[in-house]
């Protein structure tokens, strides 16, 4: 059994708009937005809009339009970064890694013999915004 969904979590606020974020895509369920501590160029998060702690308590509902909006995620930061790839991360719980518990998905587009950054670097936010006019360029 899962602990309660915490509406103070960071992705909450951020969806809220307490927290600023740089805005990637957005439908009626999901958000995609920058990853300020990136492992990659481009890495980016998807998360529903609607509150659910991970995979474990998500509706079938959420994961699906979660993974759509990962697809479509996939595709514009490898137009966009000339990626060969991508990787998708998704943890749950504590003991499975996750450290903000709201249902996300890390989409970071890869290159042949680049390896992943080490985590916890909080990236440069000029940086970060020129990559996000890039993705949503991509998008566009």
């Amino acid at each position: 059994m899962t602990a309660a969904y915490d509406p103070d979590n960071i992705f909450a606020k951020i969806l809220r708009g307490e927290i600023p974020s740089f805005r990637l895509y957005e439908d009626d369920d999901t958000y995609a937005f920058m990853d300020i501590m990136p492992r990659a160029d481009g890495h980016c998060l998807v998360i529903p809009k609607t509150p659910c702690r991970n995979v474990l308590d998500a509706t079938p509902a959420q994961l699906a339009a979660v993974m759509k909006t990962v697809q479509i995620m996939s595709h514009a930061v490898m137009k966009a970064f000339e990626a060969g790839g991508v990787t998708l991360q998704q943890f749950n719980e504590a003991v499975g890694g996750q450290e903000v518990f709201h249902l996300h998905v890390h989409v970071l587009p890869r290159h042949e013999g680049v390896a992943l950054r080490p985590p916890g670097k909080m990236a440069d936010m000029d940086v970060l915004k020129a990559q996000a006019e890039r993705i949503r360029a991509a998008l566009a």
